[in-house]
């Protein structure tokens, strides 16, 4: 097919490169399978992988001269190059197909390099998604399409219940402060009850220890009072004849001096 076209100088050494670069990519793959030795199968699957990387940039740079000819070139002729470019698109995702094969059976994940489109692991560009599109039938496009409106709908669901989730916890997190912002106010109000209280007692407590000094010295004074009177009585018993003690109001006078009274009174009847 590529005997068939009319290429401009630019295209045709692009294209000769991309198929000299596909010879390449076939024969290292022949050559990998005589390979024995685990290291030597690696190292030939490096060289393998920065050649489809060289195609990948070349098909890429393939697309962007078709696109720069297509106003100038007759329809008939674009389409053929189109054409031609899926199936260097395709041929290069056999080859990346066949290395992840490789890769699976030696296990060796150093050499996941390489990214092309759906053919290997990794997010594609927007230029490889359009030329995986411009590659599929009307029905793969509609499954495709249909699977990514799947795809989004389930994140958006999986979305949304985050959201729930997050204002449930949200609204349960307020709630619990609410309640501890109460309880709080109910703990401040309580202290301030029980310091009123220590205050109240406190200032009883004083007036209470005034009152019991107040009493225990009317008490003394009138301790004092009794014992000085039972002195003097004791005084007055022990030594009547004592001139320095008056008699005490209320006590009888003094035997003698009755006496002298009777006496004066006979003599004056004589």
């Amino acid at each position: 097919m590529a005997s068939e076209l009319v290429m401009s100088p630019q295209l045709e050494q692009i294209h000769g490169e991309i198929r000299d670069n596909f010879r390449a990519l076939s024969n290292g793959f022949q050559k990998l399978d005589k390979i024995k030795d685990s290291s030597r199968q690696s190292k030939q699957l490096e060289e393998l992988t920065t050649k489809m990387r060289e195609c990948k940039r070349l098909i890429k740079e393939l697309d962007r001269e078709i696109k720069d000819e297509e106003p100038r070139n007759p329809p008939d002729l674009n389409k053929q190059l189109n054409d031609e470019k899926q199936s260097m698109i395709k041929e290069l995702n056999s080859y990346v197909a066949l290395r992840k094969t490789y890769l699976n059976s030696l296990g060796n994940k150093k050499l996941e390099l390489f990214d092309m489109g759906a053919g290997v692991s990794g997010e594609p560009t927007a230029e490889d998604n359009v030329q995986m599109a411009s590659a599929m039938s009307n029905q793969e496009l509609v499954n495709a399409g249909m699977k990514t409106m799947d795809e989004t709908d389930q994140a958006i669901e999986r979305t949304k219940k985050v959201v729930e989730q997050t204002i449930e916890v949200g609204t349960q997190t307020a709630t619990t402060l609410k309640g501890q912002t109460d309880q709080m106010g109910r703990i401040v109000n309580e202290l301030d009850t029980i310091q009123f209280s220590i205050k109240k007692a406190s200032q009883l407590v004083k007036e209470i220890g005034r009152q019991i000094a107040t009493d225990k010295c009317i008490m003394l004074f009138l301790f004092l009072i009794v014992v000085g009177v039972i002195a003097i009585i004791v005084v007055k018993i022990v030594n009547p004849s004592n001139k320095d003690i008056r008699d005490i109001p209320g006590l009888a006078p003094p035997a003698p001096s009755r006496k002298l009274l009777y006496l004066r009174t006979a003599d004056y009847l004589e």
